[in-house]
């Protein structure tokens, strides 16, 4: 009988190899960036942090950071991964450069943050029309989503405090632009806070707010195309004013918390005033209902909001709170929507959870802590979180069909750019060949020929 000695096969393994590429599908992303033009204005936006003589260009360096987070990267450090393959990546600068450029950006305080975000507003332009249907605002509207995140910090770091939620770090709050259902949505907007920042800070909602419009096409920058929705953090006066007095009224869409005044108001709502909530497909939702409330609920508010009650169900076992009536769960919104229906205003309003998905991107994608010690460096982190979180989001918009179109970061590294390829110089030109056998080679060959079939930028 043979001696069983295991289910793998095994082999010797020794180093030597020539031609192989590790990481190869990261060519997506460096595509990306060069259709996108974002290589050409972050070399722009930083011209003036680059010394004399100096071999490598600031623009470049950090977008390879953002690179190295797309790809996986958690530190700067992490740049290393495409330091080792310079066939795909180019020259990349070594660990003391980087740092030393990430010091020097930070130091210049709000002139670096106004750099690089105005560089990245100019691109989001071109990448919008570039992708057409696919682009967020092709449906007319822009959706864009506030929310707190809690960044956990296991040593001191500055700004680091204790948290509502009695752990230790930061309270950074983020925008997404919505993608509906068709991807996961880009980030708009990020604004470091220590940890003990309170959820509802009116101040801190304008400001990213601000940040966040000034990412957005110039068109969707005022006016009703574009909504600007929250959870019940948002629900402040001073936030919905805001919001009112801009100008031309931003749409908005903001959670609201269960004060007496509703309660009571909702205890006086005839039944008859119920309408069934809808789920996406238009279908009755079973065991909820909206209803829209006024008299006392609206005095102190600015005029034309209109304040939306839902009540449904709990799932068996969940524990009721004192805010709840006649044992439904109650939770509510206000909008300054007038031509839908409350049942697609509800609609509209729960889907604000996508922003979820956002977030646990994001936390995949170098947002799982703060890898710097001061504040003023992890600011400029967040800004490379937000580069890495375009590109894992332009890429899809331009390149990917069917299922690979939802695919999250995670997914998008295990089976694409985790993938070895044999790099082959012929004629004059270097051709990356993926191996015939790996499950998704026609999903990377198919985006790479829809990238190349772009026009390049002006």
């Amino acid at each position: 009988m043979k001696k069983r000695i295991g289910s793998y096969p095994r082999v010797r393994a020794e180093g030597g190899g020539r031609g192989v590429v590790s990481q190869a599908g990261g060519v997506l992303l460096v595509e990306t960036i060069r259709k996108s033009g974002l290589d050409q204005a972050m070399s722009a936006a930083l011209a003036s942090w680059r010394r004399p003589r100096a071999v490598h260009d600031p623009g470049k360096v950090l977008l390879d950071v953002a690179l190295a987070v797309a790809l996986g990267g958690d530190c700067l450090a992490d740049v290393g991964m495409l330091r080792a393959e310079p066939g795909v990546f180019g020259p990349v600068a070594s660990d003391p450069t980087v740092s030393r450029l990430i010091d020097a950006l930070a130091a210049s305080g709000s002139k670096a943050l106004t750099a690089i975000r105005t560089a990245r507003a100019e691109v989001r332009s071109r990448v919008w029309k570039l992708a057409g249907s696919a682009a967020p605002d092709a449906t007319g509207q822009v959706i864009v989503d506030l929310d707190g995140v809690l960044v956990l910090a296991h040593s001191e770091k500055q700004d680091a405090t204790a948290t509502w939620k009695k752990t230790f770090g930061h309270h950074p709050l983020m925008a997404f632009v919505d993608h509906g259902p068709s991807g996961s949505g880009e980030p708009v907007a990020a604004l470091l806070r220590p940890g003990n920042a309170g959820s509802n800070t009116a101040a801190d909602h304008i400001e990213t707010t601000q940040l966040a419009l000034a990412q957005l096409p110039k068109k969707h920058r005022r006016g009703r195309s574009t909504l600007i929705r929250t959870d019940s953090a948002g629900g402040t006066h001073e936030f919905v004013a805001w919001l009112t007095q801009r100008g031309r009224w931003l749409s908005y869409s903001v959670g609201m918390a269960i004060t007496d005044v509703i309660h009571q108001a909702v205890l006086k709502v005839p039944s008859s005033a119920w309408t069934p909530a809808v789920e996406p497909g238009g279908e009755i939702r079973d065991g909820a209902w909206v209803a829209e409330l006024d008299g006392d609920c609206l005095k102190g508010w600015p005029k034309g909001m209109r304040l939306i009650v839902r009540k449904e169900r709990p799932h068996p076992g969940a524990p009721l709170r004192l805010t709840d009536a006649d044992g439904l769960r109650l939770t509510c919104f206000a909008t300054n929507t007038a031509d839908l229906a409350i049942a697609d205003l509800e609609l509209r309003h729960r889907r604000r959870a996508r922003a979820e998905d956002c977030i646990r991107a994001a936390r995949a994608t170098g947002l799982r802590n703060l890898p710097l010690h001061d504040t003023a460096q992890n600011r400029i982190w967040l800004e490379i979180v937000q580069l890495a979180l375009d590109l894992l989001a332009w890429m899809p918009m331009f390149a990917l069909t069917g299922k690979a179109r939802f695919w999250e970061p995670r997914r998008l590294r295990l089976r694409l750019f985790s993938a070895a390829t044999q790099l082959v110089t012929s004629a004059r030109r270097r051709h990356l060949r993926f191996a015939r056998h790996w499950p998704w080679t026609d999903v990377i060959t198919g985006a790479l020929q829809r990238l190349d079939a772009l026009p390049n930028p002006g």
